[in-house]
């Protein structure tokens, strides 16, 4: 069986992100639990803000078919969002609209979403750690009929959630991770 292929991709570009810090967490996690990890940044696939008419005129950017792609070579996907206003940033919605446009030969539009499982976590400095966010990215995603996993992490406090590693150091985030980390495994592995 070929090795199991899980793609990290948080949903912030701020220098010292708490989101990009639980990405890194969770990518060490995968690593641990026998996968293969690849953690990107969004910095490296700039888009425009959706726009059906620029889409008419120049079509879909390329870094979105590159994005999409991307996904298309992981079996599951974890993306760590940060909550702006009760919601998901601009940044991961956009992407995610640009990414549902590709639709390569012998493919149907967000086929990509469908043929793999979805993780999602968020960090926040509150108490309730994202989870609207979480709550908002659910319904996305869903709406692209990607199978989200049920389990997720909203890790509250989560400027003090980290240790000098920058590993989580409390008991209960820690169970959290691993259990989101084993599920995405496990749904990932059926879906191959």
């Amino acid at each position: 069986m070929a090795a199991l292929k899980i793609l990290v991709i948080p949903g912030s570009l701020r220098t010292g992100s708490l989101n990009a810090r639980l990405a890194a967490a969770a990518a060490y996690e995968f690593v641990q639990a026998g996968a293969e990890v690849t953690r990107i940044s969004l910095g490296d696939f700039p888009l425009p803000i959706y726009d059906g008419d620029l889409q008419a005129k120049s079509g879909v950017p390329k870094n979105a078919v590159n994005l999409k792609r991307m996904i298309g070579a992981h079996h599951g996907v974890l993306i760590v969002t940060p909550e702006y206003n009760s919601a998901v940033p601009a940044l991961v919605k956009n992407t995610i609209d640009w990414v549902t446009r590709v639709q390569d030969l012998h493919e149907t539009r967000g086929q990509v979403f469908r043929e793999r499982a979805f993780a999602i976590a968020a960090a926040s400095e509150g108490r309730l750690g994202g989870t609207r966010s979480l709550a908002a990215l659910r319904l996305i995603l869903t709406a692209c009929h990607a199978t989200v996993i049920p389990n997720q992490l909203a890790l509250s406090f989560a400027s003090e959630a980290y240790d000098d590693m920058d590993r989580l150091k409390h008991p209960a985030d820690i169970e959290a991770l691993n259990a989101l980390v084993r599920q995405l495994i496990d749904v990932s592995q059926r879906m191959m």
